[in-house]
């Protein structure tokens, strides 16, 4: 009787979940060694970003603000994953979604209860056309859209720093680099978490049901996993293609609409806090799940939330970011590992 290491396409549930949390514990407990490098305590540090985190609502809601644009931007990513593209412009597409819910914000007069709706399609048509042309690119040229939609990043963000200083800059001068107060708000429904949380899970839920309990769905998972194989079923790849990175591209600005009217209520410049490139990591994290979204956005919000903790108790910034780094690596390295078990073989003689 002999034993081998295999490689299993799908880890059990219960690995893949102990494989985690050992992976966290252990990075954990890396950051508290490097902390202690450069005299900090870790014990007391980590008892106060857990009293902060989870033994106060402001650090509930704060957590609460946080998950909100990762659950979408991380499901942008990991919806467009399921056809086997990397949308790496979720940053880009967020800008375009909070610029277009800003522009139908600030200058198109009328109720809350309709031009909050009118934003709401803004944003999403906003994220569309941000990803409309690495879209069609892909589709009928085969161009890579990891070049075009990181390259249109650039492009939104620095439309975003160009009309909240330029062209819509608050008249009334109440703040720097900003454009006015949108007047139109997401409500909240508990202190300063906004109806956008609800509805990015109830997004997400959907979007999973879409893509695991449909046709449509099955078709795009087997393009995804093997396009010559669809296109030789008759199966409409390029078409679904579209449809995916355009409902990808939706998602991420959707999520910039409900940061402008739910959390920051004016354009400005870093609007985003780097959500869309965080959405890659949430993707990565859950596997390309959409319902593991959920989970992936709930850790990062947890990571960022400490972050900005320790750097309240004099940690500086590059230590918080090295802490951060090494959980992400540590939980990508658990991931991978969960997929190996160690098997017996069966020693034949001749």
């Amino acid at each position: 009787m002999a034993f081998r290491i295999q490689y299993f396409p799908s880890p059990q549930p219960a690995v893949a979940l102990l494989a985690r949390a050992l992976a966290i514990v252990l990075a954990l407990v890396c950051a508290g060694l490097l902390l202690a490098i450069n005299g900090a305590h870790p014990i007391a540090l980590a008892s106060q970003v857990i009293a902060s985190t989870f033994g106060s609502s402001f650090g509930l809601e704060d957590v609460g603000l946080l998950v909100t644009p990762l659950i979408l931007t991380g499901l942008s990513v990991s919806t467009a994953l399921k056809i086997g593209a990397w949308n790496i412009g979720a940053e880009g597409q967020f800008y375009a979604g909070a610029f277009a819910a800003t522009g139908i914000g600030l200058f198109v007069p009328g109720p809350t209860v309709v031009i909050l709706p009118l934003m709401f399609l803004a944003g999403m048509f906003g994220g569309v056309i941000w990803i409309l042309i690495p879209t069609l690119a892909r589709a009928y040229a085969n161009v890579s859209e990891l070049i075009t939609t990181l390259l249109l990043n650039f492009v939104g963000t620095l439309l975003a720093y160009y009309v909240s200083t330029g062209p819509w800059l608050d008249p009334g001068g109440h703040a720097l680099g900003t454009t006015a107060r949108v007047r139109h708000e997401v409500p909240e429904f508990w202190g300063s978490v906004h109806w956008g949380f609800p509805l990015a899970i109830l997004l997400t839920v959907v979007v999973a049901g879409l893509l695991n309990f449909t046709r449509w769905g099955y078709e795009v998972r087997i393009a995804g996993s093997n396009p010559q194989a669809a296109k030789y079923t008759g199966m409409p790849f390029r078409r679904h293609l579209i449809a995916v990175m355009l409902l990808s591209g939706a998602i991420a600005g959707i999520a910039g609409m409900l940061e402008l009217a739910g959390t920051v209520h004016r354009l400005q410049g870093g609007i985003s806090n780097n959500f869309g490139y965080l959405g890659i990591m949430v993707a990565v994290l859950a596997r390309g799940s959409a319902l593991g979204v959920l989970a992936g956005a709930a850790l990062m919000a947890v990571i960022l939330n400490s972050g900005i903790i320790l750097q309240t108790q004099g940690v500086n910034t590059s230590t918080v970011l090295a802490i951060t780094g090494l959980i992400l690596f540590f939980t990508a390295i658990g991931d991978e590992l969960a997929h190996y078990r160690v098997v017996r073989t069966q020693l034949v003689t001749v």
